[in-house]
């Protein structure tokens, strides 16, 4: 009676550990470096599947890009919705979202110009603060939002690791839309 009780244990921790090992849950979360893209030079972005069953299916990203130099900052923050389609390790990404922007851009204007009584000539710069800038489109002040669009090529291990991505961004505002804007992305995905 001992040795039956001893196999039917052993067969039951046996079926335990093999329903271990066949339940793994895809990597559904990323965080990943992205050049160009919706957070437009650069951006840390964290991205998650609302279904944490399926790789294929919808989800959101959210990041975060900025920089600071001598005189001037930006900082921007992409938020998108986006739907993976695929198998495997191979996913078309599809999304749209919204970049919002918020700068700090010194110009100086060289328009007070004279001749002190040396004969030394000096020109006084006059700082105009905010006065608009452009990246890629112009854009009319700070704060701003951008329109984004992501078309793209997306590389997941299933069971989690190094991630990659190319895509294209559409980009767009209230002056204008630029359609050859893209990103390449690098990560880790859980």
């Amino acid at each position: 009676m001992k040795a039956l009780l001893f196999a039917f244990f052993l067969f039951l921790c046996g079926h335990i550990a093999l329903a271990q090992d066949t339940e793994t849950k895809p990597a559904t979360q990323a965080i990943f470096i992205e050049l160009g893209g919706p957070g437009l030079p650069y951006s840390f972005n964290y991205d998650f599947r609302f279904d944490k069953t399926r790789m294929d299916s919808w989800g959101m990203r959210l990041g975060f890009g900025g920089y600071a130099l001598e005189g001037d900052s930006f900082f921007s923050l992409p938020v998108m919705v986006n739907k993976l389609y695929g198998k495997g390790n191979h996913f078309f990404e599809m999304g749209f979202g919204a970049t919002f922007l918020a700068f700090k851009n010194e110009v100086y204007e060289y328009n007070n110009c004279y001749t002190d009584q040396n004969g030394n000539y000096i020109c006084n710069p006059t700082s105009n603060s905010n006065s608009g800038t452009a990246f890629i489109l112009d854009i009319d002040g700070s704060p701003s939002v951008m329109g984004v669009l992501n078309f793209g090529y997306r590389r997941v291990p299933t069971d989690g690791g190094f991630m990659w991505k190319v895509n294209l961004n559409p980009i767009f505002n209230n002056n204008g839309f630029w359609p050859l804007f893209a990103g390449v992305g690098l990560g880790y995905s859980f």
